[in-house]
């Protein structure tokens, strides 16, 4: 029989399984996860081309920027492209250890390697100049 007590344990290891795997693997190639330093350093050591996304909800230039990240992240040509998200109100220790100072920024990475940057673009074709940086 199980108890409340039980029932309560079994739901608390299940959320922590989940918030396990998110930390621990990396993103899959064109979806957008949220920053967690496991994965982004396994994703630095595979080599694949990485990008950063720093937004906050309330951001129009970051709204426009989401749906330009999906479409251009479909493309063949960026399909190992993996992309980590960034809460610009709530993780500034992370931000200023990357030296951001504004939401809507775009940090590309080829492997471990800082290629580009971008603040505030809303053109698709210089976003995808950015990307095309991390292949």
């Amino acid at each position: 029989m199980m108890t409340r007590r039980h029932a309560m344990a079994l739901s608390c290891l299940a959320a922590l399984g989940s918030i396990l795997a998110v930390a621990c693997n990396p993103a899959a190639a064109g979806e957008t996860m949220p920053f967690s330093d496991t994965a982004f350093e396994a994703a630095q050591k595979s080599g694949k081309p990485i990008l950063i996304e720093v937004s906050a909800p309330w951001c129009p230039i970051c709204k426009t920027q989401k749906p330009i990240l999906a479409k251009l992240a479909q493309q063949p040509r960026f399909k190992d492209l993996q992309i980590f998200d960034i809460d610009f109100d709530s993780q500034k220790p992370l931000l200023k250890r990357l030296d951001v100072r504004m939401q809507s920024t775009l940090i590309a990475y080829k492997g471990a390697t800082e290629v580009g940057r971008s603040v505030g673009e809303t053109q698709p074709e210089w976003i995808e100049g950015l990307i095309e940086k991390t292949l």
